[in-house]
């Protein structure tokens, strides 16, 4: 059995009271689901209860759950003091809680326990005050899995972007590309797209010159790494293309030229996708060991504060884990 965790974010990101909201979806009720979070704040959570109409409980082992009984289930991850936080506010208890709750999902993954975790939006500021490094979630996962090989992705229905670095600026890239990665990169998009039933599809390898191949004014990089890459994995079968100026690659992806964009670094993929629309996308984490996808930052923290929350960008990463989770 397939069994998906979802972990609470911290109170400036998705309340207690969204993620249960996100119960009330037929396919989320018949779902194996397992929340990890503080079970005395969502006991307060009564609205969520009651439109739910299902018992919160409290278990330590997934093999205590009952997936027949209507219930929800959670894996306790104690806060000291719960009652003193507030949604919207950014407290250093909320942010040690949130990596907590990733803490603990991440063991129950590494042991096969859950296929999958979908990750509720975490706060730098918050982590930092509750004494944690974060970078961002890709790093965070990868630190705790031990995993060398992973890559951020960002999902939308029209548009998915598969990044070649981490949360690094466009300075700071050019000293880390080399062909190794792209082909790594590659690699887990080629997997990213065969487990969502796209095998074989299309990818492109964004330049990092925004008139590249225009007119022949091919940077050092792309003659010197991108293209004899690309030119490397086609040999060896694979069906990808580039360098591609990143001015147009976006479009051409969102027209349905190509399944996944590589991009070369984080800002050279985030922006196209904002400007696109991708409040409505999930992050995922690829190359774990386990299924890893995150409700959209952008949606939660700009509602979560002003008590307007929905639940839809969490109920599309639950959603987007169990059709990666097979």
């Amino acid at each position: 059995m397939k069994v998906i965790g979802i972990t609470m974010g911290d109170a400036a990101g998705i309340s207690p009271e969204i993620t249960l909201k996100a119960f009330e979806a037929e396919e989320i009720r018949q779902t194996p689901l397992v929340i990890f979070g503080c079970y005395e704040t969502f006991i307060k959570q009564n609205e969520a209860m009651q439109i739910t109409q299902k018992e919160l409980v409290k278990i330590e082992h997934i093999s205590d759950a009952d997936f027949t009984s209507g219930q929800i289930h959670i894996i306790d991850v104690p806060l000291e003091s719960p009652s003193t936080l507030e949604i919207g506010k950014v407290q250093a208890q909320a942010g040690a809680g949130a990596y907590r709750c990733i803490e603990k999902a991440t063991e129950y993954a590494l042991r096969g326990e859950i296929t999958a975790i979908a990750t509720a939006p975490l706060n730098k500021e918050a982590l930092h005050l509750g004494g944690y490094h974060y970078a961002g979630h890709t790093e965070l996962l990868a630190e705790l899995t031990g995993t060398k090989d992973f890559a951020m992705v960002l999902y939308t229905d029209r548009l998915r972007v598969i990044h070649a670095t981490t949360h690094i600026s466009l300075r700071k890239m050019l000293d880390t590309l080399n062909p190794q990665r792209q082909q790594t990169v590659v690699r887990i998009a080629e997997d990213f797209l065969a487990r969502i039933g796209e095998e074989g599809a299309p990818i492109a390898i964004a330049g990092i010159n925004p008139h590249a191949g225009e007119s022949g004014l091919f940077g050092s990089e792309e003659i010197e790494v991108i293209n004899p890459t690309v030119k490397n994995l086609q040999a060896q079968g694979s069906n990808v293309f580039g360098a591609i100026p990143p001015d147009t690659v976006f479009l051409q992806a969102y027209e349905g030229k190509y399944a996944m964009v590589v991009a070369q670094y984080h800002d050279q993929g985030h922006i196209p996708l904002k400007l696109m629309g991708f409040h409505d996308g999930v992050n995922i984490t690829a190359g774990l060991p386990f299924i890893r996808t995150s409700a959209d930052h952008g949606t939660a923290f700009d509602i979560a504060g002003k008590n307007i929350a929905k639940c839809d960008s969490i109920l599309e990463s639950i959603r987007l884990a169990i059709k990666l989770a097979g």
